[in-house]
């Protein structure tokens, strides 16, 4: 079987790596270093487990920059390019998903096209019509931050959004390569396989917003948060997983996903799906009016990622927390061994942490460390179990 990658970020490396145990895969990406370091199974600030799997397992696994070799005899073009909300608009951005279908029916029509972008609901169904083809399917990924590629060897469930043979046929290949083989898979509609990616991560996106009101209540009133947490969540029916506030939920996933589910509800009645939207700004209000009350000359932000052992911070949470702080005319420093650039949205990168330590009145950090204990009298954060469980 020979398989094309669109698109080599986590996603789409992830699924080739799983892929390529056993089948030909080629990814194309238009970043010609990514493609050099993939060639020389090598990869910058990639998760650990991506990195050891390139480096020491023998994949059937290539990459270039060029379109006619990547598409040219595929079986499969699996398409994983980025698709960005657009405020705009209220919309996801598919065009590098628009893109990259026209060129596959371009260079080989005989491919079957998977789509594994998030894209708004209707979008699979729309684009094969105005294409006048049928030969493109929706497959939605569930992939954690950073653990990838042990969601893709240790799926939950494996949805492909086409009741065919060629449906199953491709859910039988993922399965075919994970190490579990209890797998639920499950057949629907592309548009049902749609939504069932942005219901998913709109319920997630509720849960961590639940639990941030709680605490919001819990420091409000002068109560013990974690007290609250642990009794309610004894309960079986809720459980202990995706219940340590945060400074709001971020990432690439949830938030983007959220907005697009709204913005699919527009003719649609609806309370929560709004409420589960704007529930992270309320967060973030409250967070920054809390450290602003304390008066500091100095911020210091601990960290702009998401999670604890992530190497990603895009749209995380703090940065929301930082133009708030920005805006009330509190200088703001950032500690973030991740960039190496001097200044971060105009706020000083401090890359000596003993230095920032000093520099900072307050010490803001999403998620606890063992590098702040000496400093612990400093540090702002809601974190009561030190993780992202």
């Amino acid at each position: 079987m020979k398989i094309t990658i669109v698109g080599a970020g986590y996603v789409g490396l992830s699924n080739g790596i799983l892929l390529a145990k056993s089948e030909d895969v080629m990814c194309l990406d238009v970043d010609r270093v990514k493609v050099d370091l993939l060639n020389a199974k090598k990869l910058p600030n990639a998760e650990s487990e991506l990195q050891d799997h390139l480096r020491l397992t023998a994949l059937r696994l290539q990459a270039t920059t060029d379109k006619q070799t990547a598409y040219l005899n595929a079986d499969y073009v699996i398409i994983a390019t980025p698709t960005d909300y657009d405020e705009k608009t209220n919309y996801f951005d598919t065009s590098s998903v628009d893109g990259a279908i026209l060129d596959a029916l371009r260079l080989n029509e005989n491919a079957t096209i998977v789509i594994k972008s998030t894209v708004p609901v209707g979008y699979t169904e729309a684009i094969k019509k105005k294409l006048g083809t049928q030969n493109i399917l929706f497959s939605p990924e569930f992939l954690r931050e950073d653990k990838a590629l042990q969601d893709n060897f240790y799926p939950s469930r494996i949805v492909v959004g086409e009741r065919s043979a060629r449906g199953l046929a491709f859910a039988e290949l993922l399965k075919k390569n994970a190490l579990i083989k209890d797998i639920p898979i499950l057949l629907t509609e592309s548009t049902e396989a749609e939504a069932i990616k942005l219901f998913a991560n709109t319920y997630l996106a509720m849960r961590v917003a639940y639990f941030n009101e709680l605490d919001t209540y819990a420091a409000t009133h002068g109560l013990d948060p974690r007290d609250i947490v642990e009794g309610v969540c004894l309960d079986p029916r809720i459980g202990g997983k995706y219940n340590n506030p945060s400074f709001g939920y971020g990432g690439y996933c949830l938030p983007k996903d959220s907005k697009q589910l709204l913005a699919n509800y527009r003719d649609v009645p609806q309370v929560l799906i709004k409420a589960i939207v704007e529930s992270n700004s309320t967060r973030k209000d409250f967070i920054s009016d809390d450290i602003i009350a304390k008066t500091p000359k100095v911020v210091g932000i601990y960290r702009l990622i998401m999670k604890a052992g992530s190497g990603n911070f895009r749209s995380s949470s703090v940065q929301g927390i930082m133009k708030r702080l920005k805006a009330k005319g509190i200088e703001v420093i950032v500690y973030e061994p991740l960039i190496s650039a001097e200044y971060f949205y105009n706020s000083k990168v401090v890359d000596n942490l003993d230095l920032f330590k000093v520099k900072a009145d307050i010490i803001v950090a999403n998620r606890l460390s063992e590098d702040l204990h000496d400093v612990s009298s400093k540090v702002y954060s809601r974190d009561l179990f030190g993780g992202d469980s």
